[in-house]
């Protein structure tokens, strides 16, 4: 049967794709994916055709993937992170009905908020929710209701997309909203470029953050009433010792 593997590549660095992602990549005729992340794997793989198309473009994106498929021809279609944590898969199995001819397969990778984590210290040890503020596809209104209830919840957050040249003061309304539920003190952090060159981590108050500067290469992290900076790491307990 005609395949398409939907693979995620991670944070951006090769060494922190999973070795089943690196394989299944090694066996596939053509890779596709977004241009900027065919850039970030295409020399550790220069014996394989790719295939890209700007933002915006998705839906063409996953169509070029299964007529390459259905050519009998081994496909890869990749994103960053996880493939399915704000990736490809849900559309590549919605747009997969009119082909049913094509299997896929999801190949999962290591997320954001995961790496992004590993670098701050320990910021999700305890419950803890993913929330995108990009309004390109779900309404601020719905965002901001999810923000809202995460923080009365004492969620640790993470925002992913948290800011881009249209919307540089997403970061600083999403904190006005947390804040009416956690504390301006509680503990924050930022990882920048995670598994890439540059990569960074600044920690802080939600005050500090919501003047913050960031990018689409920024993930950002809201503690919960827990949250501490230990030596500067940022470490939400568990509860061992309290038990």
């Amino acid at each position: 049967m005609n395949k398409v593997f939907i693979v995620g590549i991670g944070p951006g660095g090769y060494e922190q794709m999973t070795i089943r992602a690196v394989r299944v990549l090694e066996t596939c005729d053509v890779i596709i994916g977004y241009t900027v992340y065919i850039d970030l794997i295409k020399e550790y793989f220069p014996d394989k055709e790719f295939k890209s198309t700007p933002m915006k473009k998705e839906i063409e994106r996953c169509r070029m993937a299964f007529e390459e498929a259905s050519q009998g021809r081994r496909i890869a279609m990749i994103c960053s992170g996880d493939a399915g944590i704000y990736g490809m898969a849900g559309l590549m199995y919605e747009i997969g009905e009119h082909f049913p001819a094509v299997q896929l397969e999801v190949i999962t990778g290591v997320t954001a908020a995961t790496a992004g984590a590993a670098v701050l210290g320990a910021p999700l040890m305890h419950d803890f929710c993913f929330i995108s503020l990009s309004d390109l596809l779900t309404p601020w209104e719905k965002i901001g209701n999810r923000l809202l209830r995460a923080a009365q919840a004492d969620f640790v957050i993470c925002l992913y997309n948290p800011s881009s040249r249209k919307r540089y003061d997403y970061l600083e309304k999403a904190c006005d909203l947390v804040m009416q539920y956690k504390k301006e003190d509680t503990v924050c952090g930022i990882a920048i470029n995670i598994g890439r060159e540059k990569e960074e981590i600044k920690i802080m108050s939600l005050k500090e953050l919501r003047n913050t500067q960031v990018d689409m290469f920024s993930t950002v992290f809201i503690g919960n009433s827990q949250t501490k900076n230990l030596n500067g790491k940022m470490v939400t307990p568990r509860g061992y010792q309290n038990v």
